[in-house]
């Protein structure tokens, strides 16, 4: 008997429907056991609550994890349990946790749920569903303060509602939870001294470690991009596009920090990729000046905090954590506070 080449169609083909059912089958499991784990915690919330005493939940807790691992085994520890009572008491509507489960697998649900701040919250979900994220690269958004880094996180708290409403319903993503501030570059190794070319060489050698830091979206396009103006040559150092925005993005790199002079550079560097190089049907360039530093009173005198001008610091080296949140958090504060300031007035 003949052996069927690898290669033909109908291998091919089968092998295809067998990977679709096994991700159906996956899929079905994960929502069916998420669905369970919310229904358990569920039950206990009731029981709980039924009872004044706080002492009361722990031992339920104990004796019910044991009862559940002598019948069920290993799986039903404490520890599990108190996840499916936080799921339940994260996401009281059944609904809600009928639809994450959908898309999300119960690892990611049981990280969402221990985050306190509802509209950070509601970021993470949104973005892992936009751009699925898997598990680690989810632990690695949270771990890396991404929420913190965007631009939104410093906006009033109605415009980021409004902002997530547009990414849950229609999956329009705004550029203000596009950018970010600082961006980390640690992974391209850079200690001591280096020149610019020193920083954008080595961002083109690791231009998908770059890329996974600025976002799924971007796609790169060209470097040392050409601007002729007047019969003078410029050359922007890194054109992107961000395909959900609709727009190119070029990114111009600064060893020191930033400077009022680098605004008039990116102004013209954007007027020119609006004249020759946008497609009908494309947003307005967008322009990321990334510096080895910046000044907040510059960013507000020049009004680039609403304009089409994005200014980020860049880390090579990661600070420690504790005080790199500390930083976003006063960031983050000293922006709020500025706002409310202006609507003040």
């Amino acid at each position: 008997m003949n052996k069927i080449p690898k290669d033909t169609h109908l291998f091919v083909d089968i092998k295809t429907l067998i990977e679709q059912s096994r991700q159906q089958v996956a899929l079905a499991v994960n929502s069916a056991m998420t669905m369970l784990y919310w229904q358990v915690g569920n039950r206990i919330k009731t029981d709980i609550l039924q009872n004044k005493r706080a002492e009361y939940g722990q031992e339920v807790m104990k004796q019910l994890s044991a009862k559940l691992t002598e019948q069920y085994g290993k799986g039903w520890s404490e520890k599990h349990l108190r996840h499916c009572l936080r799921s339940a008491e994260i996401f009281p509507d059944i609904e809600t946790i009928y639809t994450l489960c959908r898309q999300l697998s119960w690892s990611h649900i049981r990280l969402l749920m221990y985050i306190d701040d509802e509209l950070k919250r509601e970021f993470y979900t949104e973005m892992a569903k936009l751009e699925r994220w898997s598990f680690r690269v989810f632990q690695e958004r949270i771990n890396s303060m991404l929420y913190e880094r965007t631009a939104i996180s410093k906006k009033p708290e109605e415009m980021i509602k409004h902002n997530l409403e547009l990414l849950k319903n229609e999956q329009k993503l705004t550029p203000d939870l596009v950018f970010r501030d600082p961006y980390f570059l640690d992974f391209l190794g850079l200690r001591d001294k280096y020149s610019e070319k020193d920083l954008e060489t080595t961002i083109i050698v690791e231009l998908q470690n770059f890329v996974t830091e600025m976002g799924c979206d971007f796609a790169f396009m060209e470097r040392q991009k050409r601007i002729s103006v007047d019969n003078e040559d410029y050359y922007l150092d890194l054109l992107f596009f961000h395909r959900r925005l609709k727009c190119l993005v070029a990114i111009e790199l600064k060893l020191g920090k930033f400077q009022a002079a680098y605004k008039g550079q990116m102004e013209l560097y954007l007027r020119w990729l609006d004249k020759n190089m946008k497609f009908e049907g494309e947003h307005t360039p967008i322009g990321l000046i990334l510096c080895a530093g910046k000044s907040d009173e510059h960013i507000e005198l020049l009004q680039l905090e609403n304009s089409r001008i994005k200014v980020a610091d860049y880390l090579t080296q990661l600070p420690d954590k504790h005080l790199l949140e500390q930083k976003l958090r006063a960031a983050i504060d000293i922006a709020k506070q500025r706002l409310e300031g202006k609507g003040d007035g």
